[in-house]
This record gives C-alpha cells, structure tokens and sequence, in this order.
C-alpha cells in the first residue's frame, strides 16, 4: 500500500481536504525505508484516522520519521503488554548526569504516549488498557526519577538507615487518577512524599535526613516537570500533601500521623481513597499505608462523610455555573467526577465496615455497590458504562494535542474529528449520546446527595434552630407544623442547646446537630406525646454527641429518623438502648427488616456469615461482634414488638432464637479456639463432641424477655478424663471441657463497651455455687437422683438441650424424664413446694400499697409456674408424656389432659399468665418494672391465688 492509497474517501467528508493535507506531509518526511511501514494493512488501515483525531500524534511523526516504523517493528505497537516493560527498560538505561535523565525520561514518554494513543484511536486498546498503560508509564518514570536521585544524594551524604540499621528510601504515593490506575491520557500526577524515620547523616557532610529526602523531592518533581526542548514528563502537583502549599514538600510518618489525626479535613479523607505508593521503599511504605487507612475508613458507619461532600459537591457547582464550564466532561453535571463522588461517598461511609469497598478503581467499586444491593444494579450498570463513554471522550479531547483539557471542542473541525474518534457519524449524534449519558449520571448522583438550591425550607430551619419560646415567628411556624405547646418544646430545645454535650461539639458535629434538630420538629407532629417524645430524643441525642456520624445518619436519612420519632414515642426503653449501643442507629434505615425479626434458621446462618470474616483468635472482635449482633437483632423484636407487629408469645420465642443462635456459635468458636491451641480430645474429632449445653428458666422453657439473663449448666460424657488431648501443648481432656465451659461464660459475660453478651447465672449446677462449673453426664444423673432438693427437680421441668453434642441431647432427656417420673408422695410434695414459694414470696416481693408485683405477688406469675411445676411432679410417673415440653402453655395444656386441671382452670391461668407476660414486657419497653396498680388485675390475680389456695393448701 501506498499514501496515496490510504482510504481517504471512507472519511466524512469534512474530513477529506486535512486527510489529503497528512498525506502530502507524510510523502515528504517518509523515506522509502520507512514507507515499507504500510505493508502491514491493519496498521496502514488506522493511520488517518489516528492522525486526523491527535495532532500530538502526527506532529510527533512527521517531527521522527522514524517513530512509527520503529514502534511497529518491534512489535510495541501491537502489543496490549507493553507496560510490563517499562520500568525494566527505564532502570536499564545507563544514565550520566541530571541533562541525560531529563531527556532519556522525555524521549521515552513521548514515545510511549504515541503508542499508546495509537493504539487507543485505532481502536485496538479498550479503555481499561489505556489507563494503566498511562498509570503504568507514569509509575516507572517516577521510580526511575527517585532511583537516580537517591543513589545520587546517597554518593553525596550517605545512605540513610532505620533504627534496626537497614537502609531505607523515601515514600511516594500517587493520589487521584494515578494512585487508582486511572491515568487519564494528559493528566497531571498528584503525589505526596514521606519518610519513615528522623535522624541525621554525619559520615561526609552533616544533613539531616529531612533536608536530605527533601533534595531528592525537589530534584524528582524538577525531573518530571520541567519544560525542555525535549518537553515534560509528567505535570507534578504536590498540594495534595499535609497544610498543602504552606506545608513542607515532606514529612516524617510520625509527623503524617499527628496531622491526619487532628488536623487534616475532611476532603482529604476523600482524596487518600485511591492513595497508593508508587515508588521508594516498599517495606516502610507498606507501614504508611497502614497508617493511613485508619483516617481513611473509619470502623463505624459514617454518615457525616455525605455532608462534607456534598459542600464540596455544592462548591464545584458554584463554579461550574459559568457557562465556559458547563461542557466540561470531568467537572460539568453528570461527567466524570459526579460518578467519582457517588463511589467514593459509599467508601467513606460505609468502608471501615465492608472491606471490599476498599479499594481504589471507581469501576471496580460501583460493581461492589450493586453486588451488595446498596445501589440498583441499573443506576450501577448506568454509571460504569457512562464513566466509561466520558473516560474515552476525555481521552481522546487530550490526545487531538496533548494538553490537559477536558472541555468539549467549539471549532467544528475539532468537533468533527472527536465524534469521528469515537465511531459516531456527525457532532449532532455524538452529543445526543453524551446528553443522554450525563443527564442519567447527573440524576442518579441528585438523588444519592439529594442536592437542593436555598430555598424557603431552609431559611425555616434557620428560624427553629435560632427561635426560643418568645419568638411568636418561630412559635406560629410550629404551630402551622401541628405541634402542641410549641413554647414547651422551644424550651426543650433551647436548653438541649446549652447543654454541656451540645458545647462540646466540633464545628462539624454543630452544624450536624443544626440541620437534625428543625427536622425533627417538624416531623414531631405525627405522635400525640411530642413533648415526652422530644425529651427522650434529646437526651439521646446528647448522648451521642460525642460521635456525630449518628446523627448525620438521622440527617441524611430521614425515613431513619421517622422511625425513631416512632419508637421513641412508643417506648423510652427504645432511646437508652441505642444511647448504650448507637450502632443500632444503622437498623433504623430499612423499615424492611426493621420491623420483621429473623426466624431461627435465618438468624443462626447471618450471624455464621459474620463470625467467618473474624480471624479465629481475634478474641476482641467476636466479643464485639456478637454482641453487636445481639443488640440489632433486639432491636428488631423490640421495634416490631412496640408496634404490634408481633405478639407477645411470639416476642419470647424471637428472644430466645437470639439467645440459642449465639450460643451455638459462642459454642463452636470456643470449641475451635481451645482445638487450635490443644488438640482435640481423641474421641471428639468433630465440632463439641461429648458436651452440651443446657438450659434452665426462661431459656429452658422457650420464655425470655428482653433483660433475661440465661440459666446454663454444662455436661459433658467424655469417657476419660486423664486422656491427652492430640495438639502439640496437650492437657487431659477433663481440664479441656473445664475450659471449654469457662471459655463460654467468659465470651457470654465479659464486661465490655458493647455491654455483656448476657448475664449468666450458674446457679442450678450441681451443689450450686460450690459445685464444678462442669458436671459428667453420669455424676449428673447420680446428683438428680440421690442429692437433689425438690426445687431442683422444680427447675429440671423448663430445663431443655440448648446446643452440643446431639447424643447428649438423647442421653439428657431420658435423665430428665427419669427423674421427672419418680413416684413422689404428694403431701409431701406439695408441702416442699408451697414451702419454697412463701420463702420466695417473702425474700422477692416489693411491697409496696395499692401496687401488684406481676412475679412475686399473690396470684402473679410465679404462682403460675409453681402450680404448673407441682402438677408436672406430681403427675409425671402415671404420664411420662408431661416431660416431652418445657414451656408453661403447652405443660398446662398437656396437665389438663392429664386431668390434673379442669379446662376452665387452664384456660384461666393460660389467660392470665399471657396477660401477665404481655404486661411485663412492656412495662421494660416503657422502662418501667413489672408492677402494675392493684386495681388493674384484681380480678384476674384474686381467682389464680384461688387456685393457687385449691391446689397448694
């Protein structure tokens, strides 16, 4: 093939006349050695069009005839892997002085940024391809820049070394496009630079090692950026480093850490998000990293982020409002950085908490967004192929000259040839593409930022932070939201304001605080007790003031603070849980699961999912994560028990779900914990072999309440105890099931922010409190048999298998109907067991007038359960079917077979245990004990003290 053969007619036609002018150019500058080039048919077929779309292409051409023939003869060109040779091919050269480096480092990036061009414009290179070749490309220089210098300075002053004597070189991170592989085609590189350690060199020259990597920076930023004959490698920007501008070109880590613990903004929380080291030592930079990420991703969830971003959002738009900027594809509505901010938004909120947000590609973490449902996957598909038609598009605006613009062309030549670039017929076509494209990315980030101009809403919210209980504005505005006694509430909040927690506030967190608060009068109209409702949430709100992220969330969200109002009006119990625990904040944001709690299957499997990403010794992080767990799920049955949604039998069954989920996996990770370290007992090489857990009470009987601690005794049936166990540091395998029980109480009942998984009471064991923690099956049927007190055998009717070894459940159960079988002497019986209900009634009761104790009190609940307890005794041996439960409904139930209680007796106790239970229940909701005014259950306790008299006296 020939110039002259080149296809110019498959050109547009505005094209021709500048395709005909290249040609004639080319003729001239192309020797006949260099023309053999256009042999290669694929290459010949992409010449006009990549030299039509990038004046920096073509002028780099014809300025080095050579260039083409070159990069196509050696395969470069063709090759999608180039980049893997750059760093090897940049080290190798040998290079004589600072000039040499300068130009070496010129050459070979014109050279490459042609290639790469090249193969962009031909189509030959996808878009992920061309960014890392130009990450890449950037890399190496760098790394080459550093090298020369450092081995140069070293020549000078000497090597600097670390406490532990080993050399070491400074640190340099890539921020932005660079740091996540995203180099765009005329990019300035935005770097930072570190060191690890302080101290001096005294062998030729005395130079501390601050000044001395300082001179390297200079001398690296100098290489890189300086205009030369030969141009520039790489426009280097350094502000993005600690006080910016005014601030040192680097700084110690010791000296990076103080700064991003106290001093650094929030913005440049953003910025570090695609941090990455680049070049200098690995082994120190990997420790700065470290370091970083703290500031970057924090452990909570953190919903202040939205905010900070948002202003910087709302600053860029104030910018942008000149209409010279409005068609700029980075920076414009629905361009690059829009798409960014929505990624990088979801990383500083939600980061700290879910590791696969942590990372810096954009592409890479919108598809994390939709794999875990955080976004739709239509907006996340919308938004990866729209930042990727506007990458290409800014691309190739850079490549027509090499110069770092990202506007749209205004002359129609230039207009012309980028629609041509990107495959598109005219300029008309491509911009109806680019329209459509932005103004989807541009809805999906209004509706993640929620971005509003100042309106009169806004000015409202000015009026009822600023009002007090005299200003009759801010008084009537109130009153048009329908709130009662609006001076009370102003009074409220006016003194919320004052109060030390409010004084205590950052500038951040008041400004948080001054949004919420107007939000939250005027959503106060939807509850009838505003005035109570308002103190609770005030007082809940001072307890968190000290970790604002939580009331950003109620800020940004507010259905989340919907549903507060709504629970905080409902129960006070509901606003001291989450001011213990505020990480509860992040249940009120899906009113999906908020108000549906997990049945026991779902519950058992999502806390599994959590404990699997927690390293097996990580002993601090499965306390807190259980607990945590423990908390959210409380939280649920609450809500949707406050609400109605669920009745009270039901809530006791959720709450002891709950319960029995952790216990199986409190179980199985002490289990695993005390195996790594020991060894299995040779008998056991499956998960909790020959141990169980039981439990009593409540638990036992299926009937827990919200502040029920748990009634445990745990067995085992190890065949010998004096056995080893098969680990490397051995014990018997009597002392590895003593810990194993104490590795439980310890993981149930430690005392930690989180608060204690769950009070544990021991008590019913064997012999009690002076009794092993831990019994032998064998020992434990001889104790039942020969030592234990009838109100023991009372305890063994709501005591059932929890978790453990299945045989154990057999080998317990058959033990419990064994015993509760015997044949017992009934008057003897019935004086033991009314004995031990007035010596109960008498330590327990709270006397106080015209009140009745729903447990202790005559005809309360515990009269209930100890008739219902005498019955099971009394009645077991003539029908063991009264062992099969352990729940107080279904063992009346089953006595009522029996014949023991007449139908009318058991539908009264069923009735008024219930009513009991519902009762109690709420009164902890309400933050309240379980009293009630006398008069309130009169009748109901009156007629089962009745039965009680009939059946115990």
């Amino acid at each position: 093939m020939t110039l002259s053969a080149l296809p110019v007619q498959s050109l547009p036609t505005a094209l021709h006349d500048s395709a005909a002018a290249f040609n004639q150019q080319l003729q001239e500058k192309l020797s006949a050695e260099q023309l053999v080039c256009l042999e290669n048919e694929t290459f010949a077929a992409s010449i006009l069009k990549v030299c039509l779309c990038s004046r920096f292409v073509r002028d780099s051409w014809l300025r080095q005839p050579d260039l083409l023939p070159e990069l196509l003869a050696g395969g470069d060109l063709l090759s999608a892997l180039r980049r893997q040779h750059y760093s090897t091919e940049l080290q190798t050269k040998t290079i004589a002085g600072e000039v040499e480096l300068s130009k070496q480092l010129r050459l070979f990036r014109r050279r490459e940024m042609v290639r790469i061009a090249w193969r962009d414009l031909a189509g030959w290179a996808d878009l992920d391809e061309t960014l890392a070749d130009l990450s890449a490309l950037a890399e190496a220089c760098i790394a080459r820049a550093l090298d020369f210098h450092y081995q140069q300075a070293c020549q000078r002053w000497g090597t600097p070394t670390l406490a532990d004597s080993s050399p070491f070189n400074l640190v340099v991170l890539g921020m932005g496009k660079l740091g996540a592989y995203e180099l765009n085609f005329s990019s300035d590189i935005d770097l930072i630079f570190a060191y690890a350690e302080d101290g001096a060199l005294t062998e030729k020259k005395e130079i501390s090692y601050g000044e001395f990597f300082t001179r390297i920076c200079r001398s690296v930023v100098k290489a890189l950026d300086e205009m030369t004959v030969d141009g520039f490698v790489f426009r280097t920007d350094t502000r993005l480093r600690p006080f910016g501008d005014s601030g040192p070109l680097l700084m110690s880590f010791d000296g990076m850490e103080s700064y991003y613990q106290t001093q650094a903004r929030e913005w440049e929380r953003y910025a570090m998000i695609k941090a990455r080291q680049v070049a200098g030592d690995v082994n120190t930079g990997q420790q700065l990293m470290a370091m970083i990420k703290p500031f970057v991703y924090r452990r909570y969830l953190d919903y202040g982020a939205f905010a900070e971003l948002r202003a910087l959002k709302f600053q860029i738009m104030q910018e942008l409002k000149r209409k010279d900027k409005l068609e700029n594809v980075k920076l414009g509505p629905g361009g690059i950085r829009e798409v960014e901010f929505i990624g990088q938004a979801f990383q500083l909120i939600r980061g700290g908490q879910v590791p696969a947000l942590q990372q810096r590609e954009i592409q890479k973490v919108l598809q994390v967004l939709a794999d875990m449902q955080l976004m739709a996957a239509a907006d996340v598909t919308a938004l990866i192929n729209g930042y990727r038609f506007l990458r290409r598009v800014e691309n190739h605006i850079q490549q027509y000259q090499d110069k770092q613009s990202h506007d749209l062309p205004h002359d129609p030549l230039q207009q012309q040839l980028l629609a041509y670039s990107l495959d598109f017929a005219d300029w008309q076509s491509f911009k109806q593409a680019l329209n459509a494209v932005r103004t989807r990315i541009h809805g999906i980030f209004a509706e993640v930022f929620s971005l509003n101009e100042q309106d009169s809403r806004q000015q409202q919210d000015c009026l009822l932070w600023a009002g007090d209980a005299n200003d009759e504005q801010t008084l009537a505005l109130l009153r048009d939201f329908g709130c009662q006694e609006p001076a009370a509430l102003l009074t409220a909040v006016s003194d919320f304001k004052k109060s030390p927690a409010v004084k205590r506030l950052t500038r951040k967190g008041l400004g948080v605080v001054q949004r919420l608060l107007p939000q939250l009068l005027r959503q106060l109209p939807q509850v009838t007790n505003q005035q109570e409702t308002l103190n609770r949430i005030l007082s809940l709100f001072a307890a968190v003031t000290g970790r604002n992220v939580y009331l950003s969330l109620l800020t940004e969200n507010p259905q989340a603070l919907t549903q507060l109002l709504r629970l905080s009006a409902a129960s006070p119990w509901i606003c001291r849980y989450m001011a213990e625990y505020p990480i509860l904040f992040d249940e009120l944001l899906d009113v999906r699961t908020l108000y549906e709690p997990l049945q026991k299957s779902a519950l058992s499997l999502d806390l599994q999912r959590l404990l699997d990403k927690i390293e097996l010794n990580d002993s601090e992080q499965l306390l807190i994560a259980l607990r945590q767990f423990k908390h959210q799920q409380l939280l649920r049955v609450a809500a949707a028990d406050i609400m109605g949604v669920i009745p009270v039998m039901v809530v006791s069954d959720y709450l002891t779900w709950i319960a029995e989920a952790i216990l199986e996996q409190v179980l199985n990770r002490a289990w695993q914990m005390l195996v790594g370290k020991h060894g299995y007992p040779p008998a056991a090489t499956d998960d909790a072999k020959h141990f169980a857990i039981i439990g009593f009470g409540k638990l036992g009987g299926l009937e827990l309440g919200y502040g029920s601690d748990l009634d445990l005794v745990f067995i085992y049936d190890y065949p010998n105890d004096h056995e080893p166990t098969t680990g490397s540091s051995p014990i018997n395998c009597g002392q590895f099931y003593l810990r194993l029980a104490q590795k439980i109480r310890h993981i149930l009942d430690t005392k930690m922010l989180a608060g204690v998984l769950y009070e544990v009471d021991l008590r019913l064991r064997p012999n009690g409190d002076s009794g092993l923690l831990i019994s032998h099956l064998g020992y434990y049927e001889d104790y039942q048999l020969n030592h234990a007190w009838t109100w023991e055998h009372q305890a063994l009717v709501r005591a059932r298998f929890i978790c453990g070894d299945s045989r154990l459940n057999s080998g317990f159960a058959a033990i419990r109907r064994r015993i509760l079988c015997l044949p017992r002497d009934k008057q003897t019986l019935k004086t033991q067991v009314r004995e031990m209900r007035e010596k109960m009634r008498t330590a327990l009761k709270r006397k106080q007038a015209g009140l009745f104790d729903l447990k202790q009190g005559k005809g309360g609940i515990a009269d209930i359960e100890f008739i219902v307890q005498f019955g099971v005794l009394s009645q077991a041996a003539l029908n063991p079917g009264l062992t099969e439960f352990t729940d107080n409904i279904r063992l009346m139930e089953r006595l009522n077979q029996q014949g023991f209680l007449q139908t009318a007796e058991t539908t009264l106790l069923t009735q008024a245990y219930c009513r009991y239970r519902d009762y109690g229940h709420h009164r902890i909701l309400q933050d309240d004990n379980a009293i009630a005014d006398s008069a309130d259950f009169a009748k109901l306790s009156a007629a089962v003290y009745r039965l009680w008299q009939t059946f115990m006296e």
